[in-house]
């Protein structure tokens, strides 16, 4: 078997924490390139293509591109940073073959670092260290050095992942330097560390093609794309291919279109060879972790693993006095094909029918991860009613087991003592405490994950906003106990009609609104939370009777407080097991499973 090497091509991914700059290094890496024209407008963080992305500033769905560098095309892969996205980052590693890992010189390497670097480093991919932002006036660039040293030790890194190579960053502005104490300079430094430490894709001769299919996409003229590596032999246009199954069988399918990357653009290309990233069209049924390998010969290769859910909600379709006033897709039928579009192309989301033809139990990584598959159908015109977040336990040797997080927080020193007794409260048990001296303290905690369901924008609140947290799965344990949820009962419309500002000035003092004056309103609406334990039924459209006698100085001058306004994900913490949000383009709407006032009477609402 002799082994050889594709000099001309590097696969690198770069890996790390939300908000710490790898999307900018990725734009500065593609006009130090020469990719782009110097006239061409380009936007800014142009791999960042949804629209969710650039709102939230963070990466969802692993991308790639190609920059050429002194005759070698380097394939850049972009990965989420976020651990609910982590199908997304198991699918990334197998295509690369070097990971570069990059670090905010200030807040050093974060938990998200930390979970995408061990799966770098369990598949002996080799590491190269950037510590970017060495611009910011509170960078502490020799201990974050350190911190990450300590961070390689402690998962375990082989001496050779130890000897990494570092460079400092300033990727806003394109610069970068090999030593602290050289002058800044172009990139040039690190494309040339790119071709020294990534090792180049090897292959074997004698094998047959072998291409794994590690993401799907869809184009209006040519239909499926599938995006993968070539590991063994050529792939060309026209070609019959062997298409291997997960489930072990095998189908002949035809290369109708092969493109190649260069850029952020797919080129349309006669033939690819082993290492090269490609995308390939003509095979309707494919999905991600199959093989196409020779038609003669066909091998598999093994299938892409990723970490189970820990997280489930049903969705179902709206079924509320308003439903099908503001979506355009409403049925069961249509909410159905949606999710069966979503499983295609996102491995780490799992869908299971329910006793309900009109419900779906959807499992996914976290609460970010299903509250950005919500967002999108919102947005692409759907109406669907979500339930409470439950987390998903394991029988192990007859004993219930749940999943764990370890939940890393970053906040001023006056907050130690409520978050931790807020935590305390959810089961959770601190591991580890740094006081940097800076005013500032990272504690460690670990604790089950249904602990955080509720639990950020409590956290927001007590630290007032100065407050930094990030969770990471952490295996699973025995069954921890009761976990006390809201401790407060909801106000619930009992009528329909809109509501009024007389109602709800008289409404206020009961507990906090979450509507406003000519809001619609219907029987079973959540319209605001009660300032007690129990669910109470209100009258939100109450209009004042008009007499011949002139109002009260009082009454005429009352101060209605603004409502609540509720995000997506502040409405998801907020539900109990009898109550379902209900999304639609234009609204979130807290509500009762059961609408009717006399059948909810003695439900459970825990």
């Amino acid at each position: 078997m002799s082994i050889e090497t594709r000099q001309d091509i590097r696969n690198i991914a770069i890996i790390a924490h939300v908000d710490h700059g790898k999307t900018t290094l990725v734009d500065a890496m593609l006009w130090q390139s020469g990719i782009f024209r110097s006239n061409e407008y380009v936007v800014e963080r142009v791999m960042d293509s949804i629209d969710l992305e650039r709102e939230k500033g963070i990466t969802i769905m692993a991308k790639n591109t190609a920059v050429n560098y002194r005759g070698t095309r380097i394939n850049i892969v972009d990965t989420p940073g976020h651990a609910d996205f982590g199908g997304e980052v198991e699918r990334t590693l197998k295509m690369v073959d070097g990971v570069m890992l990059l670090v905010d010189a200030s807040e050093g390497p974060l938990p998200q670092t930390r979970f995408v670097l061990r799966k770098a480093l369990e598949s002996k991919l080799p590491p190269i260290v950037v510590i970017n932002k060495i611009d910011r006036a509170d960078a502490r660039i020799d201990e974050v050095l350190d911190e990450i040293y300590d961070l390689f030790i402690d998962l375990d890194a082989s001496e050779d992942q130890l000897e990494f190579p570092v460079f400092y960053c300033n990727a806003r502005r394109g610069l970068c330097r090999a030593r602290m104490d050289e002058p800044d300079g172009p990139l040039i430094p690190l494309f040339e560390e790119i071709l020294r430490t990534i090792p180049a894709p090897t292959y074997d001769p004698a094998f047959p093609l072998q291409l794994l299919v590690t993401s799907l996409d869809y184009d209006d003229y040519v239909g499926r794309l599938l995006i993968g590596r070539i590991f063994n032999g050529r792939i060309r246009k026209a070609q019959d291919v062997c298409l291997c199954r997960l489930d072990g069988s095998q189908v002949t399918a035809r290369v109708t279109n092969l493109y190649g990357y260069q850029g952020l653009r797919r080129a349309e290309i006669d033939e690819a060879g082993p290492g090269d990233i490609v995308a390939v069209a003509g095979m309707e049924a494919a999905t991600i972790g199959e093989t196409l390998s020779d038609q003669e010969n066909p091998r598999a290769l093994p299938p892409i693993k990723v970490d189970e859910p820990t997280l489930a909600m049903n969705f179902s379709i709206n079924t509320s006095p308003m439903a099908g006033r503001e979506g355009q897709h409403v049925t069961s039928s249509k909410l159905k094909d949606r999710l069966a579009r979503e499983v295609l192309t996102n491995v780490s989301i799992r869908v299971e029918p329910t006793d309900s033809p009109d419900t779906f139990k959807v499992s996914g990584r976290g609460e970010l991860q299903l509250a950005i598959l919500i967002e999108m159908m919102r947005r692409e015109g759907y109406e669907l009613s979500v339930g409470k977040p439950e987390v998903l336990t394991k029988e192990i040797d007859g004993q219930r087991h749940e999943p764990m997080e370890t939940l890393v927080v970053d906040c001023p020193e006056d907050f130690i003592g409520v978050v931790t007794q807020k935590i305390g409260v959810r089961k959770g048990r601190m591991t580890k405490m740094v006081n940097h001296g800076s005013g500032r303290v990272r504690l460690e905690f670990r604790l089950p994950s249904r602990g955080l369901i509720g639990f950020r924008t409590e956290f927001l609140t007590d630290t007032r906003g100065t407050g930094l947290m990030n969770h990471l799965f952490d295996g699973h344990e025995p069954w921890q106990g009761d976990i006390p949820h809201r401790p407060t009962g909801a106000l619930v419309a009992d009528r329909p009609g809109r509501a009024t500002g007389y109602a709800i000035a008289h409404l206020q003092p009961r507990g906090e609104l979450f509507v406003s004056p000519t809001d619609e309103v219907y029987e079973g609406m959540i319209v605001g939370e009660h300032s007690r334990e129990n669910d109470m039924d209100v009258n939100a459209t109450k209009e004042k009777k008009l007499t011949n006698m002139r109002a009260s100085t009082d009454e005429a001058t009352v101060q209605l407080v603004p409502p609540r306004p509720m995000s997506l994900e502040q409405a998801l913490e907020f539900l109990k097991i009898d109550e379902l949000l209900e999304v639609t383009p234009k609204a979130f709407r807290l509500r009762k499973k059961i609408l009717l006032a006399i059948k909810r009477k003695g439900k459970p609402t825990v």
